[in-house]
């Protein structure tokens, strides 16, 4: 993307920023790419393969990238409402930051495969996504785009589950969390997870048993979700993430559902508007103090 590439080595020349992040390619696809020099520029790209949430780089324990100064980052339109959620929580400062918003058209489920864009490669994350850009974007590039039709739909599995009985929901993820290897990629990859120091790890005293059998797998999925119901910007990264395949999308996706039903909040680009936790209202429900 040509446009991108001289939206860089502008920012870069004109001291704006003191590095850009955005994708590259390599030799098994695309990845996250640092670059502060103007000549490098030439390797960004953007296309259906860059999955990665980039803002998740931009996290207060990343402390060897809060060193560089203010950065430029590539956004899509779910990775700017990480941005938002970091600077509502007063992670980040605005001011701090370039965003240059893409135009993105969906991207793939597995990026490693070859295939175009379509209905069965499409990632679930993008059923329903408008495709157009943030308008916390600074700069916008690329050409318009269409989300392809997903061929998948969490609600109507999320319905499905919903249906069962709770002993079948029970079996059902006692199935998948079984699978659990409490390897924290989720939390690695999450541009919402960025305490210093997790409560995973806290052993004075030890909230979430670190061994990977079901009762502290179920403890410690569970309090994640808990940690982002309101938060999770949907960006799908922690179940592309999990080596086990286990389908944490859909418990976050039913988070949000109860978040949207409860509260009429649903997680956005707008860093000034309020997350029910944190804040408030006089006709939130108070049906559970007895």
């Amino acid at each position: 993307m040509e446009e991108l590439r001289e939206l860089a080595k502008k920012l870069l020349q004109e001291k704006q920023v003191n590095a850009v992040v955005g994708y590259e390619c390599d030799r098994r696809g695309v990845r996250p790419a640092f670059v502060d020099d103007p000549a490098g520029c030439d390797r960004l790209v953007f296309d259906h393969r860059c999955v990665q949430n980039l803002p998740a780089y931009l996290s207060p324990r990343r402390t060897n990238v809060a060193g560089l100064g203010r950065l430029a980052v590539v956004v899509k339109q779910c990775d700017a409402r990480a941005v938002a959620g970091l600077i509502r929580e007063s992670q980040l400062k605005r001011e701090n930051l370039v965003l240059i918003g893409v135009r993105c058209g969906g991207v793939a489920a597995n990026p490693n495969e070859s295939r175009e864009l379509g209905a069965e490669t499409l990632a679930l994350r993008c059923y329903g996504c408008s495709g157009t850009e943030t308008a916390m974007a600074d700069y916008v590039v690329g050409e318009p785009k269409t989300v392809p039709a997903a061929g998948g739909d969490r609600d109507a599995r999320l319905a499905e589950i919903e249906k069962m009985s709770p002993e079948e929901r029970l079996a059902l993820w006692k199935e998948w969390l079984s699978r659990c290897t409490r390897c924290h990629a989720c939390r690695q990859v999450c541009p919402m997870c960025f305490c210093e120091r997790c409560v995973a790890e806290k052993t004075q005293p030890n909230w979430i048993e670190s061994s990977p059998h079901i009762q502290g797998n179920f403890s410690w999925n569970v309090t994640r979700a808990l940690h982002l119901a309101g938060r999770c910007v949907d960006c799908g990264e922690c179940e592309r993430a999990c080596p086990a395949q286990i389908p944490l999308g859909l418990l976050n996706r039913k988070l949000a559902k109860i978040m949207s039903a409860r509260y009429g909040f649903a997680v956005t680009d707008d860093p000034s508007t309020p997350a029910p936790i944190g804040s408030y209202r006089l006709d939130d429900g108070q049906e559970f103090i007895l």
